[in-house]
């Protein structure tokens, strides 16, 4: 059990917990899950001071948002609530992403209503249609703001450009980007350009979809329906030569005496006052174990020695397949 205390960080004006918990796999992407066994880990997570907790109305088709809304009821005061909307069918698709203003209205609404709740505490929009500029989606998202409905916004996987005109329109709180030690695109540009603005960060899958923590060595142990199974860095050939970056992360993190994958969350953690990232887990144990990495100090030589076990680009496989990488904003 853990006793690390979760200290407050600030995305925009939003103050959040610095580490939260990502919901998405309670409900969506990784095989079946429990609902008891998801609630239970949501209470316990604000128990210890995780309080920040994200979804979104594509996790199991709003499952995911009902499943919260269970948990939360009775304890709406203590949760940070985000939530995304924008994956939709549109015109026979069987996915689509949609931004236009009256979509947001409509998304919202149905996201409070599975919620439980009066109002969103962030609200994002979870891929950018290309189909509609992003001054008529985020003013729609505005509106929102104005009627109480919502308290702060932020954009999902969204280019520099994209941020700007965003940011133009309405302050935009943060952005929700995978970045991990296996995922640094967003180093060189979108970072910068997030911190001259004032957006904060929110790194999903930071422990690189379970990966580094060094518990997987093959998808063999994955339900057939685990999204992983389709994603290159877990087909055969990438997969092992990433797992060379896992054993070199296990060498350094037996070193503090402290896990792979709360080591490599440790270098998320450390990479700003405005970043939060929200590991995700349906179970206690992992839950407890990722808060662990809160407590880590890391040096300039850790850094530099982790970053080393990791170097930047030399990942074997893109993040997602042709289609989900379709979705990413260029």
């Amino acid at each position: 059990m853990t006793t690390t205390t979760v200290p407050q960080r600030k995305l925009g004006e939003l103050e959040v917990s610095a580490q939260g918990l990502g919901c998405m796999g309670m409900s969506h992407g990784y095989g079946e899950s429990d609902d008891a066994q998801s609630i239970a880990t949501i209470n316990r997570a604000l128990d210890l001071g995780v309080t920040f907790l994200d979804t979104s109305d594509f996790y199991g088709a709003g499952h995911n948002e009902e499943l919260i809304g269970r948990a939360i009821a009775g304890r709406r005061d203590e949760v940070v609530l985000a939530t995304k909307f924008g994956f939709a069918n549109r015109l026979g698709e069987p996915t689509a992403i949609r931004g236009d203003a009256a979509y947001v209205r409509q998304a919202c609404d149905a996201s409070l209503r599975r919620l439980g709740v009066d109002h969103i505490d962030l609200y994002y929009q979870h891929r950018v249609d290309p189909q509609v500029p992003i001054e008529e989606t985020v003013g729609a998202m505005a509106e929102l703001v104005a009627a109480g409905k919502v308290r702060y916004l932020g954009l999902s996987e969204a280019s520099v450009a994209t941020l700007r005109r965003a940011h133009a329109v309405h302050p935009i709180a943060a952005l929700q980007s995978e970045w991990s030690l296996w995922t640094r695109d967003l180093e060189q540009e979108v970072a910068p350009v997030c911190r001259e603005l004032g957006i904060g960060l929110v790194p999903f899958s930071p422990l690189g979809r379970g990966f580094l923590t060094g518990r997987y060595t093959s998808v063999e142990g994955m339900a057939e329906t685990d999204v992983r199974r389709t994603q290159p860095r877990f087909a055969d050939g990438n997969l092992e030569q990433n797992l060379a970056i896992v054993e070199k992360l296990n060498e350094l993190a037996a070193e503090k005496g402290v896990t792979a994958g709360q080591l490599a969350l440790a270098w998320v953690q450390h990479r700003g006052d405005d970043v939060a990232p929200i590991p995700g887990t349906r179970r206690q144990k992992y839950l407890e174990e990722n808060i662990g990495a809160l407590a880590i100090e890391l040096s300039a030589g850790d850094l530099a020695a982790i970053d080393a076990a990791a170097p930047a680009g030399q990942v074997a496989g893109t993040r997602y397949d042709e289609v989900s990488l379709s979705f990413v904003d260029g």
